[in-house]
């Protein structure tokens, strides 16, 4: 009887701990916002709020204030995610297991915020981390990888975490301002949501303990882009404070006015609209508008081609643009680069990125069959290409490591950092993520995406991406407290990394991420050099 009473006390002592980690109630967890109070949840004493709405509108036009709700607004799942081009119907196994996504439920109206944070109305004022995700400029969501999710590295840093949803693709960048002043910002309302929240993080992050004076822009791929975006843009300034590019500083020019207009145009063309009947097109199917949209990009750039065009060299897909008014200048030109002087930022990549043995199923291919690879891609520069990957990373031991160092990703972030540094005024510090992830006998290495799980102390979360080693743990540890640092004062140091110099161009100081953390100078100068980058 008495050990049947011990086990029944320690049964009913574990319900109790387990029912203690998430709270949730009428009266758990509310706050206000300026459009009325939202009700989360608390889990693992981090307050959830998942899919409020900062903005409405109608497509095509710029975001607006959302109605105000009375009584209380539940907000305890995701919100809509922006539709996509091509509808997700299937997808690889094995990589679908290793990214893990979640694809969400579609809606236009999907201009929604989440919010983690350890505590509500407590007068404490906690950095604010905004989160963007990535997916280029036409897809992707704030659910959409579970490494995105805020709760672990709000409560690890005392700090609030921002995701928003957003409008993409021919939503959030058809240019139809040639047809009437309420779609004057249509060219650019996918980067207006994005502002659009951050006022609505000014207006009301401090009733969910954050500092409206202390936030941080941070994403990663397309997120990356559009934070140099929002970097470029004068309307945005103000609202942000410190900045953090992972992945996505693209070497790439934008279209002006004139190539956006024309697109439009083309647009009513292939659906055979007059342009007196434009508002028509804010009722047509998604889909049908999608589909129509990319017909007409393709025109026009096959148009371009022919004629020899610059445009033809410039973005090619739905992306932001220089309209004059919103985006007036181009996200690398000096004007761009004075109107964000005063903003911190970190900036890296990962290693592999789109590694091209992943997709050629080379992983464990032989020396001699790499250097095929690597001759067909490189001709007459093979040897000299070999020469200075092995030069940048000397203790590499798979043969594919020779094909699978990005080209794509790290050029555009250290010309990005060189010009900001330039400038001596705010600092920059660069890193470089190169843990190569034991998942799959290490295909993946590291891959795209793959430190966002150790930013956001999600390696628990993503262990089919992190391998959730020991050793992830201890890297993620350090990584995720440079995210916080940085964001709390500008300077990503911290006692379990190595001294973290600022960039200049003539030291190059960057973090490596991996078992071992060094700063190094950067290693693969003479890699970008051959190859003009």
């Amino acid at each position: 009887m008495k050990k049947r009473t011990i086990y029944l006390l320690a049964f009913l002592g574990l319900v109790h701990f387990v029912s203690a980690q998430l709270q949730t109630g009428d009266n758990v967890a509310v706050t206000n916002t300026n459009s009325g109070k939202v009700r989360g949840y608390i889990h693992n004493g981090v307050f959830t709020y998942k899919g409020i709405p900062y903005s409405e509108t109608k497509r095509f036009e710029a975001p607006q204030q959302p109605r105000p709700w009375s009584g209380i607004r539940s907000s305890m799942t995701y919100g809509p995610v922006a539709p996509l081009p091509t509808p997700t119907t299937s997808v690889q196994d094995e990589s679908e297991f290793v990214f893990n996504h979640s694809w969400g439920y579609t809606s236009e109206d999907c201009m929604r915020a989440n919010v983690w944070t350890p505590g509500i109305n407590d007068g404490k004022k906690r950095p604010v981390l905004f989160w963007i995700h990535g997916g280029g400029f036409t897809a992707g969501s704030s659910q959409e990888l579970p490494s995105y999710d805020g709760e672990n590295l709000a409560k690890r840093g005392d700090v609030v975490v921002v995701s928003i949803n957003h409008r993409l693709n021919i939503l959030g960048y058809l240019d139809l301002s040639a047809y009437g002043d309420k779609y004057k910002h249509s060219a650019n309302n996918s980067i207006l949501d994005l502002q659009f929240a951050l006022k609505w993080v000014k207006d009301n992050i401090a009733n969910f303990g954050g500092d409206p004076d202390n936030v941080t822009i941070l994403g990663q791929s397309g997120g990356g882009a559009k934070v140099n975006t929002l970097m470029a843009m004068p309307a945005a300034h103000g609202l942000f404070h410190k900045a953090i590019n992972q992945s996505g500083a693209f070497k790439s020019v934008m279209r002006n006015k004139k190539a956006t207009q024309e697109v439009a145009a083309e647009l009513l063309k292939v659906l055979n609209i007059d342009a007196s009947q434009v508002d028509s097109l804010q009722k047509i199917p998604f889909q049908v508008l999608s589909d129509a949209g990319a017909k007409a990009l393709k025109n026009v750039n096959d148009r371009n081609k022919q004629g020899g065009s610059l445009l033809a060299q410039v973005s090619a897909g739905w992306s932001p643009s220089v309209d004059g008014e919103d985006l007036p200048y181009q996200v690398g030109s000096k004007e761009a680069l004075a109107l964000s002087n005063q903003i911190p930022l970190m900036i890296g990549t990962v290693k592999n990125e789109f590694m091209p043995s992943l997709f050629t199923n080379m992983t464990h291919a032989t020396k001699e069959q790499v250097l095929a690879y690597i001759k067909k891609q490189q001709g007459d520069k093979a040897d000299a290409y070999v020469a200075a990957v092995k030069k940048a990373y000397p203790n590499d031991t798979l043969a594919s490591d020779l094909m699978d160092v990005d080209i794509m990703f790290r050029p555009g972030a250290v010309v990005q950092a060189k010009e900001k540094a330039a400038l001596n005024a705010a600092p920059v510090y660069m890193y470089l993520f190169t843990y190569q992830s034991p998942v799959m006998n290490g295909k993946y290495k590291a891959i795209h995406c793959s430190e966002i799980p150790f930013a956001f102390y999600n390696v628990a979360r993503c262990e089919e991406m992190t391998g959730g080693t020991k050793e992830a743990f201890e890297l993620s540890k350090k990584v995720s407290d440079a995210w916080i640092n940085f964001a709390r004062s500008g300077n990503p140091n911290h006692k379990g990394l190595p001294t973290w110099p600022k960039f200049d161009a003539s030291k190059t100081a960057t973090m490596h991420f991996d078992n071992k953390c060094e700063v190094l100078p950067q290693m693969d100068k003479e890699l970008y050099d051959l190859l003009g980058l």
